[in-house]
């Protein structure tokens, strides 16, 4: 379904409603034919969906092999065995890895933990890791949320004398790894209710084998579960339940270092604040860095600690941010410049600047807004790296597994993959993946499933609150959609500092009024005349008073009709020193009045001020570095969102050819000095002032020089080592190539000088 394409509605089916469900469900009506129509028709069901407290959950034991894997945990633990748990990066792997280590260490097991590096290591098992690990003394290996497809390693662990147990949830190989114990619910037939655990949940049930009250864990599984995106059905919902009332007592130090750098008041958390706010923040290390220090994270006991961790989190999630935005803002600049891309079957788009780390998050919301299949393409060299995202109806690994002729490797499930390939291989493939999704019958978009109608004087708080008893929600428990009849669109504004959401004011035939919501509802068709609306309730913080928030879906248009809506589009505070003669003085005389400002500043020296990767949310910043792209613009101003907006961008010398060059050389000696010369573009652009391109043909002129060679990394970091070789026959190519891109942020910083904003 592409953007702006309407979703068929189907309205709700009626539904017969038992009285004595009525009677134990009470409240709104909404809730028990909701209820109903989920085929949950008895008192006794009800409850048990409604409330932890009146579910019966399944016993561990009923999960295969379990019996082997606790047996052979006592023994490690009474003959004092090395283990070592082996997790993976995301959260689920996160808080899986966490909830055993600290379980096994309460239990006093000599444990170890190690989470791979997406970069150098993937998911999985990477045997030469395991390896370097074995050679340290390991005599038990246990996996967390990975491992189930691990027969190499498996293989070699056992020919050294050292055991496996895998705890895992993803899906069989054709032949399980020959370990001392495989517990993965996929074992267990459709239906059963242990199938659908995240892999933080096999870790949990293990445990609950092996001891008594484990209770305390269970704010691991509430993150792990909604991180994962499981399905909230069984037991996975049971603890899930349980796991939000354990988060809510903010007992984990690590969870309340979060929290607090979040501003989230924990007595109000749900499973919305996990999805939205800590997984990020969790997942940004993965995607960025190494995640060790997420477990570290979640299992101290010490509160400076935490707090410090919590802040190394912030400061990768607000670079996660950035770059999320600037692969964002290049994507639509490049379907904007080139709509044909949007009639192919599948949506594929590359760069040189892309983050590899972050291109999965942009390619899920591409998905979203254009309904296709989608594939962006990180190529800073030779090779491209890829993320791909799919639409239901399109098994993406399956796909690429048909134009795998043109990749150099590639792996996933149905709805997200991963590949690599040869950059100057990308056309080629896009007319190759096309031609495979067009091939597939796909079906058309799922309609729009209504589960009841209001007017607007039925909505309230108190309907909101009853119909939150639903909840949590998410895959397998999505929140109500509502219905309301005849309305008209009468104002709205811009939400967002790019105003990519709207706003709205409807009002009904009487005149009564409400507020609405539509997320990244910009650029959107708008209704005119009467139409019905599609949307969602929940509760939510305005100015200070707790309020039904309603929320966007879609629009029915009823009858065409002339429509006069009241825009009021949102505006900075802007101030405006682009001409200052004193820029120095003035911007004292701002950071005294404005303490709390973000400085954003870029090769010039300013004390507290910081480089595009670490912008973050702030009511108020400075620009004192004009950017040097229109992308890098915009994705500054998504990430920090102000609402006070003070330009200086001061001038920038030292941008000729020799003086860039100059300044990169510089930062190369010290990055091999003092770094050992692993270096991101993304580093060296922002510590230049200029773009992640420029920095790489930069490295690219010093190595034709022959004064530096350098090779790049899986992470697309470089690293860099000195040379003493001849020039190279390109090196005048690459100079000229360096030149124009030095004139082009020249030329960009001129426009923004005088740019209107």
């Amino acid at each position: 379904m592409k953007k702006g394409q309407k979703r068929e509605w189907q309205e709700p089916a009626p539904v017969d409603v038992p009285a004595s469900l009525r009677g134990a469900v009470g409240g709104y009506g909404l809730v028990a034919e909701h209820l109903a129509r989920k085929g949950i028709l008895t008192a006794a069901a009800a409850r048990r969906f409604l409330s932890a407290e009146h579910y019966e959950p399944a016993a561990a034991d009923e999960l295969p092999d379990i019996d082997r894997a606790v047996e052979r945990l006592k023994r490690a633990v009474r003959d004092k065995e090395r283990i070592l748990i082996w997790g993976d990066f995301d959260v689920d792997g996160q808080t899986s890895t966490a909830l055993l280590y600290s379980a096994l260490q309460r239990m006093g097991a000599r444990v170890a933990y190690h989470v791979p590096n997406r970069f150098s290591g993937g998911h999985g098992i990477h045997l030469p890791m395991l390896k370097r690990k074995l050679t340290a003394g390991i005599d038990l290996v246990l996996t967390c949320d990975t491992g189930v497809g691990a027969h190499e390693a498996v293989d070699f662990a056992a020919s050294q004398g050292v055991d496996v147990v895998i705890t895992d949830h993803h899906a069989l190989p054709e032949e399980l790894p020959a370990a001392v114990a495989v517990v993965n619910p996929q074992r267990l037939p459709v239906g059963h209710a242990l199938r659908e655990l995240p892999g933080v949940g096999v870790a949990y049930k293990l445990i609950e084998a092996l001891v008594d009250g484990a209770d305390d864990l269970l704010d691991l599984v509430a993150l792990g579960i909604v991180a994962d995106v499981m399905a909230q059905v069984d037991d996975s919902r049971y603890l899930l339940q349980r796991g939000l009332a354990q988060l809510r007592r903010n007992q984990r130090l690590g969870i309340r270092a979060i929290l607090e750098r979040a501003e989230i008041a924990a007595a109000d958390l749900n499973e919305g604040h996990i999805g939205f706010a800590i997984g990020p923040r969790l997942n940004a290390l993965g995607r960025l860095a190494d995640a060790n220090p997420a477990v570290e994270l979640l299992t101290t006991d010490d509160w400076p600690q935490a707090r410090l961790l919590a802040h190394t989190l912030e400061s990768y999630n607000a670079r996660r941010k950035y770059l999320s935005n600037q692969v964002y803002q290049s994507a639509l600049a490049q379907i904007e410049e080139k709509p044909w891309l949007l009639d192919y079957a599948a949506l594929v788009l590359s760069h040189e600047d892309w983050h590899s780390g972050v291109i999965g998050i942009v390619a899920s919301r591409l998905v979203e807004e254009y309904g296709l299949p989608t594939v962006l393409i990180a190529a800073p060299e030779e090779t491209g790296r890829g993320s791909a995202r799919s639409v239901a109806g399109v098994d993406i690994s399956a796909a690429l597994g048909q134009a795998s002729g043109l990749l150099m490797r590639y792996g996933g499930h149905s709805m997200a993959a991963g590949m690599s390939l040869r950059a100057d291989k990308i056309f080629e493939f896009r007319r190759e993946l096309s031609r495979v999704v067009r091939a597939l019958d796909v079906p058309s978009a799922p309609p729009l499933t209504l589960d009841g109608a209001l007017s607007l004087a039925e909505i309230s708080l108190e309907l909101t609150r009853d119909i939150e008893r639903l909840a949590p929600f998410g895959n397998g428990n999505p929140p109500l959609t509502l219905l309301t009849r005849d309305l008209k669109l009468v104002k709205r504004r811009g939400l967002g500092r790019r105003g990519e959401h709207l706003q709205v004011e409807v009002e009904d035939e009487s005149g009564r009024g409400q507020r609405v919501i539509w997320w990244r509802g910009a650029g959107q068709d708008l209704p005119s005349g009467l139409f019905d609306l599609a949307y969602t309730l929940r509760t939510s913080s305005y100015k200070g008073r707790r309020e039904p928030l309603v929320e966007w879906l879609d629009y029915r248009q009823r009858a065409e009709g002339p429509v006069d809506i009241r825009a009021e589009e949102p505006s900075y505070e802007l101030l405006d020193y682009r001409g200052s003669a004193n820029p120095q003085s003035d911007l004292a005389g701002l950071r005294e009045w404005h303490p709390t400002a973000l400085v954003w500043a870029e090769v010039d020296r300013i004390a507290g001020a910081v480089n595009r990767l670490q912008l973050r949310s702030s009511e108020t910043l400075i620009v004192w570095s004009a950017p040097p792209s229109a992308e890098i613009w915009a994705a500054a101003l998504a990430t920090v969102a102000p609402e006070r907006l003070i330009l200086f961008g001061a001038r920038r010398t030292g941008e000729s050819l020799s003086g860039y060059l100059e300044r990169l050389a510089g930062l190369v000696k010290y990055s091999i000095n003092q770094r050992g010369g692993v270096v991101s573009l993304e580093a060296l652009a922002a510590a230049t002032g200029q773009r992640e391109r420029t920095a790489q043909v930069g490295l690219q002129v010093l190595r034709a020089l022959g004064k530096l060679d350098y090779r790049v990394e899986d992470s697309g970091l470089y690293q860099l080592r000195w040379a003493d070789a001849a020039p190279r026959e390109n090196l005048e190519a690459l100079r000229r190539r360096l030149d124009l891109l030095l004139r082009e942020s020249r030329a960009y910083r001129g426009y923004w000088f005088k740019m209107d904003i």
